[in-house]
């Protein structure tokens, strides 16, 4: 949408020609690659641009879309990105960026306008980690600045409450846990923030993939809870950041 703007800005002062801007004008609202329409008109409806979900995808799949998305001028972000699909994105992209243990590629060039209010990612173990990652990452990427708290679970609760000025100090905090998933209810029994609870497939065999932690953070006894689903570290952060943009532009 920025090289849309600056080639209107150029039109203007009469420095392109009229056909320019109408080529420019024909991948909106979508640009149709046949495997993938690319929702170009997405930063203008939600405020962020679309995310590809690499996950199913072909490396060369992904790099058209890079491709594609970075010619229309938009910032672009992979989740669940291997080493194969990022090296495939760099043949596009020189300057894209790696987040290992989130799983993320990016390629930023466009300035994110940057939130104020702080973001904290908690998990309750370190397995827990990878997920949290995603959603620190996203979070950080979407112009937010997140505080990241790990291996804080009940199982050791004392490591959680000598850091309750990390809490509070959050506007937001998305709480990451497996096994039983108690910690998303601890911590919304001890702030007055959103919280936004991520259930991991971390566990032994009773937890079901992630299941037991999900459903117990959906009967949590904690009110003002939000559930994303197992694993989604992405979602969670997506709106983590929605609801810090909204108190941004509140003020």
């Amino acid at each position: 949408m920025e090289k849309l703007r600056h080639l209107l800005e150029k039109l203007k002062a009469g420095e392109v020609a009229v056909d320019e801007v109408l080529e420019a004008l024909k991948n909106l609202p979508y640009e149709n690659l046949g495997f993938a329409c690319i929702d170009n008109h997405r930063s203008l409806r939600r405020g962020v641009p679309e995310v590809i979900y690499c996950a199913g995808k072909t490396p060369s799949q992904v790099a058209e879309i890079t491709r594609h998305m970075l010619r229309n001028g938009s910032n672009v972000m992979g989740t669940r990105a291997d080493m194969a699909t990022f090296d495939k994105v760099r043949e596009v992209a020189e300057d894209a960026k790696y987040y290992d243990v989130a799983r993320i590629f990016a390629v930023q060039r466009e300035e994110q306008p940057k939130n104020k209010g702080k973001i904290a990612v908690v998990t309750a173990g370190t397995s827990d980690i990878p997920v949290a990652e995603e959603a620190a990452v996203t979070a950080e990427l979407f112009g937010n600045p997140v505080e990241r708290l790990y291996d804080v679970g009940v199982a050791g609760i004392h490591r959680l409450l000598m850091n309750m000025e990390v809490l509070r100090q959050a506007r937001v905090i998305i709480v990451v846990a497996g096994m039983e998933g108690a910690l998303a209810s601890v911590v919304g029994g001890l702030v007055d923030k959103p919280v936004i609870a991520v259930p991991t497939s971390v566990g032994y065999g009773a937890h079901f993939n992630g299941l037991a932690a999900l459903l117990a953070m959906l009967n949590s006894c904690a009110s003002g809870i939000s559930v994303v689903n197992i694993d989604n570290g992405f979602g969670a952060a997506y709106a983590a950041h929605q609801i810090n943009r909204l108190c941004e532009n509140n003020n």
